[in-house]
């Protein structure tokens, strides 16, 4: 989940946990109250193993042909309106002499040049779909989860996981025999489905209708320290029917050894409760939504954004603080410390006087030796202030999505978290930056124009003289009734203005956001603002300074959803997705560093047809549609290289290979819209959608 309410998803006996709260230009510290408690555990609920579940196939007989979860989403499907002013790529910097002039593409590079070792196509919609004999849902965007270590590449998204060896190839039992679906065994190319990776039934069983648990918004991380991997997400209890109960929890599997391929430990923290429950229009129970993941030498850290599921508003973003030891360890009842950040930032919303933090992304940080050891141990954090959250948590929306700060945490102490008492402080600075504003929607090749039989969903849902197995007209393979047939190619999301993924290494803590840019003065792009902090800790909490900032646009291009990776000495790469009018969605990246900032743009993989995912359409998902993309990119450091992955199409299929057997042809899939060459084969899409992943590792 994402969005301010997303379409795809997003205790222990009282112990007060402090939070401080230093204004913007290093203004002594204030005490804030916080809700927090300790509490007794997290609960290992059981062991798993990356092995598909059991499930009855899918098929001709099934009593639903339901591709929704209908998990909770915006009000507003379009979101808030973009930027209207400018935001040019000037020189920015702070903490350096002169500064560098930031790169749009053909600036001043990064101190190293990245070079693109192993890159190979991740998971796709046809996996994700077509796992567990098709008893899965039909989602996007896939919610990007990355981590490697000892030799294994682990990508996670929304609903399917795989393991690789660092060229790509899938290190899980090869499952093609035993995934039956439509009655052939089927290709996946041995991905499994979250919901058997945490030992839930099918997300849906198509026999018989009855739905699991639903999960989303995986995250995951290998630890160097305890050579442990470690994969979050959220799941969602249902009733059979598909009603959600409300009730809702973070599901952390962490691995007994350092291979990913063997047995899994299985946590669970509820969340249904955790936020400010004030009455009102703000009261709970809440949703956990946006989990996202980082440790230091003695924790791993979760955070939430909480959403009341009933009432308007935001109910702050939660911190989970969980002893790596106690996790690797396997201890049946785990110590977990919970934060709420509620009222905490010293800047004025329509709360009053304070704000709360959204999106408070925790750091991961490289290898054994990059870790914060001041003040007993610290894990540092970074959050945006732009958004309705942070501006208006009490009436949800009505703010102007541009500000000139960003927020530094720091939680220390946290070496206590391996007692039967912590006691560790979480603090935060205001600090002033460059600005940043809500971006536009991302162009593509042929946005706003008719679809063609490039783009084969679109063109489906608009035709009226195909003939098909249901009759003339291919929109009748899609939809119970006619539709409008005056869809368009569409403009992809380009994220809020929300953090994105956090690191901490060579002394500093790097982050970026999406925001709306004119490159060179020019057009307004969707594009990247970066950041670079300077932090430290002593007993008044954290200090932070930047050390650098900057953008990364290119005129008449769109850059969106960046993650970035930094090795212990400093060097970092940025991944994200590109589009512009003549280049379909594809993966980029860029080098980055503290002294001269970011180099050119280069493409990782180009894509190779127009994004036609069913959020793209209003026969779809109503009008106007919200064409989801991304939700976040991932990047993970391995020695000297970092690894990264995001969104993009992979894959072309025309218009007639698309509808194959279901327009009369006598080859091809037994499925509609795959573009298989035969019934069990693996696919490059679905009818509904054609996102896939990219995974690359890149040596800065």
């Amino acid at each position: 989940m994402a969005g301010s309410r997303k379409s795809r998803l997003l205790r222990i006996s009282s112990v007060s946990v402090p939070v401080l709260a230093l204004a913007a230009f290093g203004l002594p510290a204030t005490q804030a109250e916080a809700q927090s408690d300790t509490r007794s555990s997290a609960h290992l609920v059981g062991t798993s193993t990356a092995s598909t579940g059991a499930f009855t196939p899918s098929g001709g007989n099934d009593v639903t042909d339901e591709e929704f979860v209908g998990e909770p989403d915006d009000a507003d499907a379009s979101g808030p309106p973009a930027f209207h002013g400018q935001i040019t790529d000037r020189t920015l910097s702070s903490g350096h002499g002169g500064g560098a002039k930031i790169s749009t593409g053909n600036g001043p590079k990064a101190k190293s040049n990245p070079q693109l070792g192993s890159s190979f196509e991740g998971l796709n919609l046809f996996q994700q779909r077509y796992a567990r004999g098709g008893n899965q849902f039909t989602v996007e965007p896939p919610d990007q989860a990355l981590c490697v270590g000892n030799g294994y590449v682990l990508e996670a998204v929304n609903d399917v996981l795989n393991v690789y060896d660092k060229k790509g190839a899938s290190a899980l039992p090869d499952n093609t025999a035993t995934n039956v679906v439509s009655g052939f065994p089927t290709d996946v190319g041995h991905a499994v489905d979250l919901n058997s990776f945490y030992g839930y039934g099918p997300a849906i069983n198509r026999a018989t209708g009855v739905r699991a648990q639903s999960i989303t918004d995986p995250v995951c991380l290998f630890d160097a320290t305890t050579q442990r991997f470690f994969v979050a997400v959220l799941t969602l209890e249902s009733q059979p029917n598909g009603v959600l109960t409300q009730v809702n929890h973070l599901d952390i599997a962490v691995s007994q050894t350092a291979n990913p391929t063997g047995s899994w430990n299985i946590y669970k923290i509820d969340v249904t409760n955790d936020g400010t429950n004030t009455g009102g229009v703000n009261a709970g129970p809440f949703l956990g939504d946006y989990p996202h993941i980082g440790a230091d030498a003695n924790g791993l850290y979760l955070t939430t954004n909480a959403y009341p599921w009933n009432h308007n508003g935001f109910a702050g973003a939660q911190i989970y603080a969980l002893p790596k030891a106690q996790l690797a360890a396997g201890t049946a009842d785990v110590n977990v410390v919970h934060l709420d950040t509620s009222g905490t930032v010293n800047l004025p919303s329509d709360a009053g006087n304070t704000q709360p933090g959204f999106t408070v992304w925790p750091a991961q940080s490289p290898g054994t030796g990059s870790f914060e050891t001041a003040a007993n141990g610290t894990e540092y954090f970074m959050s945006s202030t732009a958004a309705d959250e942070a501006t208006h948590p009490v009436a949800g929306t009505g703010g102007n999505y541009v500000s000139s700060t960003v927020v530094v945490w720091a939680l220390t102490n946290t070496a206590s978290l391996n007692s039967a008492s912590p006691a560790v402080l979480l603090s935060n600075q205001v600090v002033p930056t460059e600005t940043y504003a809500l971006p536009p929607k991302a162009k593509q090749p042929g946005a706003g124009t008719t679809p063609t039989t490039a783009t084969p969903q679109g063109h489906c849902i608009n035709d009226t003289s195909t003939p098909t197995v249901a009759g003339v007209g291919c929109w009748r393979l899609l939809l119970g009734a006619e539709p409008a047939h005056d869809e368009v190619i569409s403009r992809p999301d380009s994220n809020d203005t929300r953090m994105q993924q956090v690191s901490y290494a060579n002394g500093k803590l790097w982050g970026a956001l999406d925001t709306a840019l004119n490159p060179g003065g020019g057009a307004q792009q969707a594009g990247i603002a970066w950041f670079v902090a300077k932090p430290s800790v002593s007993s008044r909490g954290v200090s932070a300074k930047l050390a650098l900032q900057g953008y990364l646009g290119r005129a008449g291009a769109d850059l969106t959803y960046p993650a970035i990776g930094v090795t212990p000495s400093g060097r970092g790469v940025m991944a994200f997705s590109y589009t512009d009018s003549t280049t379909f969605p594809s993966a980029a990246y860029a080098g980055i560093d503290a002294l001269a900032g970011t180099g050119p743009i280069s493409i990782a993989a180009q894509g190779k047809a127009t994004d036609d995912g069913f959020t793209s359409y209003k026969a779809q998902v109503g009008n106007p549609p919200r064409t989801r993309w991304g939700d976040y990119s991932a990047a993970a450091v391995d020695g000297g290289s970092v690894w990264i992955a995001s969104e993009y199409v992979a894959s072309a299929c025309d218009y007639t290979t698309w509808g194959g057997r279901f327009f009369g042809a006598t080859t091809g899939d037994n499925k509609l819209g795959t573009c298989a060459p035969s019934p069990g084969a693996a696919g490059s899409r679905t009818s509904l959608g054609n996102w896939s992943t990219r995974v690359s590792q890149v040596t800065p």
